[in-house]
């Protein structure tokens, strides 16, 4: 049974962390908002984020250095412009934050600025050592839960986008409580729903990040861009009984090594950065000196830093080994690739605006160029905070406009497979290393599954449908993309192939095309 709510919003926020909710604060005063979260409102990619926040300011830094390493690492695939936006955005961003009371760390009174892989220069923030994108999302739901045109609402998974004529006018949620449908019309809607990690068998992300606002904006008909390239964290703990924890990059920048199973150093053969070349080529030199060794792991040697640092610097990664029974001052600790991130997703310009009116994205789940084919590091957090902003100013445009009447989604139909199945069929076929046959394989797979309805689905069958696909999304794009680029990798076609130096689409309208 498809409800609707007494009181309407004006605009939809699909996502409470840092872009959602930076996004819902630029809306405020333009009229209601209803931000809307899967779980509880402080479970999103944002809390987890250890590594940083990037941002030239440092007295040997500038704004055009920061826009060189982005590009640099974006593999040629980053949009100039929208790198620039970035950068320049970045310094008066960072300031915002102070204002509004997050408390980054600092060197006396100035503030504290590390260096992590590909980055040039020290420029990446932190906050309580290694609990930075936590730091920034309190202080933004502090902010945005002080605006009494905010209202929010959790446990309560968008299943669809309503659509009328080609518009988006409003959304479908799934209520955990009731397990009902439910449908909120708005003059616009923004995603901000974070990533797609959770379609892997090892990852760093939340439970959460299932790809739900890739799948629903290509169900609504939106573009998709980018989506072959997901990067891999290289140094994720990998101990049995033991969560994929992330090992920030930035114990990499402070000088941890990478060592193999026979203690030694192994990265200055892979690239002349070594430990700081860009985490793709790191990932893939951890899987390629696995293979060499036949170990089930790398190392990563935190000794060089001291006891001292270590618990000052990154709190929270040694307390999590410790309870694990590892010490990072006394012992290196095996580590191995996870997936970390997605440089894809739903297509936008530089405001957010998707190819379908009234619908914005922001965050992970937007594809707005500036990453390319590998994320710089540390530059995620600012983008979703730059892009969030100039998302939520574009959509204030649409205020006082009409609310449209959307469609009824049909009904819902979910496959028959399980969420480990999944897991596994991108793991071996759209993982660190590809091949053309692979990826045909995961197609086949995929395509062949039965959909059948389910009599009042729980989100964990809405989240099945969308993580089959959101896989077979990735593997047609990476089977299209003919080329090793940034991260993605083909083992059939391992150089660079000019002819794909282009950003792949696709949508339910069109199969994989590149412009």
């Amino acid at each position: 049974m498809l409800q609707s709510l007494n009181s309407m919003p004006d605009f939809i926020v699909v996502g409470a962390g840092i872009a959602g909710l930076r996004a819902a604060i630029e809306l405020a005063a333009a009229g209601p908002v209803l931000v809307i979260a899967k779980e509880s409102l402080r479970e999103s990619s944002s809390e987890y984020a250890q590594g940083g926040i990037a941002a030239a300011l440092g007295e040997d830094d500038s704004v055009d250095l920061h826009a060189q390493d982005t590009l640099a690492a974006g593999d040629g695939l980053s949009d100039p412009e929208a790198v620039r936006v970035l950068v320049r955005s970045a310094p008066a961003a960072i300031s915002e934050l102070i204002e509004w009371g997050a408390e980054f760390d600092r060197e006396d009174s100035r503030l504290a600025l590390g260096r992590e892989g590909a980055h040039s220069r020290r420029r990446v923030l932190h906050a309580k050592g290694d609990s930075t994108g936590s730091e920034i999302a309190r202080t933004l739901f502090r902010k945005a839960a002080s605006l009494p045109a905010i209202e929010f609402r959790s446990f309560s998974a968008v299943t669809d986008l309503l659509v009328a004529d080609g518009e988006v006018a409003g959304v479908v949620v799934c209520d955990e409580a009731s397990r009902q449908a439910l449908a909120i019309p708005a003059r616009a809607v923004l995603l901000a729903t974070g990533g797609l990690g959770r379609i892997y068998r090892v990852t760093t992300n939340p439970d959460v990040a299932t790809g739900d606002g890739v799948a629903a904006a290509y169900r609504a008909g939106a573009e998709l861009a980018d989506l072959e390239f997901v990067q891999f964290h290289p140094t994720a703990l990998r101990l049995e009984g033991a969560p994929p924890f992330l090992l920030s990059e930035a114990l990499r920048g402070e000088g941890a090594l990478l060592v193999n199973s026979a203690g030694e150093r192994f990265m200055p053969r892979y690239h002349p950065l070594a430990e700081l070349a860009p985490r793709d080529v790191v990932s893939r030199a951890i899987v390629m000196e696995m293979a060499r060794t036949g170990a089930s792991s790398v190392f990563l040697d935190a000794r060089p830093l001291g006891e001292e640092m270590l618990r000052r610097r990154f709190p929270r990664i040694y307390r999590t080994c410790l309870a694990y029974g590892l010490d990072l001052a006394r012992e290196p600790v095996p580590v191995h690739p996870a997936a970390h991130y997605a440089m894809g997703g739903v297509w936008t310009d530089l405001d957010g605006r998707t190819s379908l009116p009234r619908l914005f994205a922001a965050g992970e789940v937007a594809a707005t160029g500036v990453h390319g084919a590998n994320r710089l590091a540390s530059n995620s957090l600012l983008e979703a905070l730059v892009f969030g902003a100039r998302a939520g100013r574009a959509m204030r445009e649409l205020a006082g406009t009409p609310v449209l009447t959307g469609s009824r989604p049909a009904e819902a139909t979910f496959p028959s497979t399980t969420h480990e199945q999944l897991q596994s069929l991108a793991w071996d076929h759209c993982g660190i290393l590809r091949s053309g046959p692979q990826l045909e394989r995961a197609c086949a797979v995929l395509e062949a599954m039965t959909f059948a309805p389910a009599h009042r689905p729980a989100r964990a069958l809405f989240e099945l449908r969308n993580m089959q696909t959101v896989i077979w999304l990735i593997a047609r794009c990476a089977l299209a993309r003919r080329e090793s680029r940034g991260a993605h990798y083909r083992t059939d076609f391992p150089g660079k192939n000019p002819d794909f130096q282009k950003h792949s689409r696709i949508s339910k309208h069109h199969d994989v095309r590149f412009r």
